[in-house]
């Protein structure tokens, strides 16, 4: 019988948590690492990735946010102008980061350029268009320079706030991208002045197809709607909020500058719940309202969900946050895009990090979807290509609805390692609580214990 990596990890873990509940509860000795006792703090440098390293995460460690000081992760990100972070404020004034508000807000612009050189608001048409709105011609950097360009049929290449570099490739995703290293201090936020920025992926690899000619006779008045697939509700609403603010801002920039089409943009609200059944329907709905492009999902999981719905719909579905590589390969009919890079990119940057630290015993802990299980295996891949032994990169799991995280940090412990990696949502944070519990975490964060 041939167990596939994910099971044999599982079984691993499952062993090592029975391993731990039978000496807790029995009369023998507790296996440790060599020389500790029970009670010995184990001291690991602590990771993240971009869906856990959040200003946003500290607030569910009621009242021990200390726990996360010295957590260290990557996420996409660039440095920010001021002038748009002030922007994004402006229309979310409570936003406490910027996380994906830059992918977001190319999604949103990209589409309506898309819509203005196709001549059409026709999902299908205008999708022809988007990938050539990123790549060759005239550079522009916004509604204001680029949408005059596309009204005179010119051709130009958008380079905004995420998609500075360089355009989409042929699969419709990032050619390249800037990723962040983030370090949360000794206050549980993320100390900006540590932040480092690197570049990551190959802006050869960016499509040089050009695009088609505009659709004729479709300049009939119709407005282009826009509509938002993404978490009010669910494990990922802690962090949505700079996705709604970059989505709405590059809206009203569109209307500033005259429409597309000569229509203002309408922009639709949903909800996608962080969860399949939520969406789907969100999707449904929007379909009957007539929108043309939505932008989501938030999780990886979520849009390769919708994804064949979407398709089936003939609609436009731009993702600004998921990352995972399996969606890369899913059938779209040519209809779904990304702003945000996938993980293969990330994962690079996550093993660089780790490895600059120079620890001898990883243990990487993700949730079992699409985004988990796709980052953890590249991360280890990674690992063991900068030199890691394999046997030295310990991976653990956990279904995505788990909410009890005892057994995994028993096993984490049980594991002896001196950096632990967290692939998660806002679970994280009961993760690191769990850690703790067990008196594993980083040396500052369980000082504040």
């Amino acid at each position: 019988m041939t167990i596939s990596a994910t099971q044999a990890h599982r079984t691993r873990s499952t062993a090592v948590v029975l391993v731990v509940a039978v000496t807790l509860a029995g009369c023998g000795t507790k296996r440790e690492g060599a020389g500790q006792e029970p009670d010995t703090p184990v001291h690991v440098r602590l990771y993240g990735s971009d869906a856990n390293m959040t200003n946003s995460l500290r607030d569910k460690l009621d009242g021990n946010p200390g726990l996360l000081s010295g957590m260290t992760g990557t996420a996409p990100l660039l440095k920010l102008p001021e002038t748009f972070k002030t922007r994004l404020r402006a229309v979310d004034p409570s936003l406490a980061d910027f996380g994906y508000a830059a992918e977001a807000y190319d999604a949103v612009m990209i589409a309506g350029l898309a819509a203005e050189s196709a001549r059409t608001v026709d999902a299908p048409t205008l999708a022809k268009h988007i990938v050539p709105a990123t790549t060759g011609g005239a550079e522009c950097d916004g509604a204001a320079t680029c949408l005059p360009l596309a009204k005179a049929g010119r051709d130009f290449a958008y380079r905004g706030v995420s998609l500075s570099r360089s355009g989409l490739t042929e699969q419709g995703e990032p050619s390249s991208a800037s990723y962040g290293t983030l370090h949360f201090g000794r206050d549980a936020t993320i100390n900006d002045n540590l932040t480092e920025y690197v570049g990551a992926g190959d802006e050869r690899s960016a499509s040089t197809a050009a695009a088609p000619p505009p659709a004729s006779g479709s300049n009939r008045k119709r407005a282009l709607k826009v509509g938002a697939l993404m978490p009010h509700t669910g494990r990922l609403a802690y962090r949505s909020g700079p996705r709604f603010a970059g989505a709405k801002l590059a809206v009203a920039d569109l209307n500033a500058a005259g429409g597309v089409l000569g229509e203002p943009v309408e922009w639709v609200d949903g909800d996608d719940g962080t969860d399949a059944a939520v969406a789907a329907a969100t999707v449904d709905r929007l379909v009957g309202l007539g929108v043309q492009v939505i932008i989501g999902a938030s999780s990886s999981s979520v849009t390769k969900a919708v994804i064949p719905k979407i398709a089936a719909a003939g609609r436009i579905l731009i993702s600004p946050s998921s990352t995972s590589d399996e969606l890369s390969a899913v059938p779209d009919n040519g209809l779904f895009f990304r702003t945000a890079p996938p993980d293969t990119l990330q994962a690079r940057a996550l093993a660089d990090v780790i490895m600059r630290d120079g620890p001898k015993r990883v243990v990487v802990v993700a949730r079992e979807d699409a985004y988990g299980m796709g980052l953890q295996h590249n991360v280890q891949a990674d690992l063991v290509a900068a030199g890691m032994a394999e046997q030295n990169v310990e991976l653990l799991s956990y279904p995505a609805s788990a909410e009890d995280f005892a057994g995994i940090a028993a096993s984490v412990r049980e594991a002896r390692p001196d950096a632990v990696l967290i692939v998660g949502y806002e679970e994280t944070a009961t993760i690191v609580r769990a850690l703790a519990a067990r008196k594993v975490g980083t040396e500052s964060g369980l000082a504040g214990l």
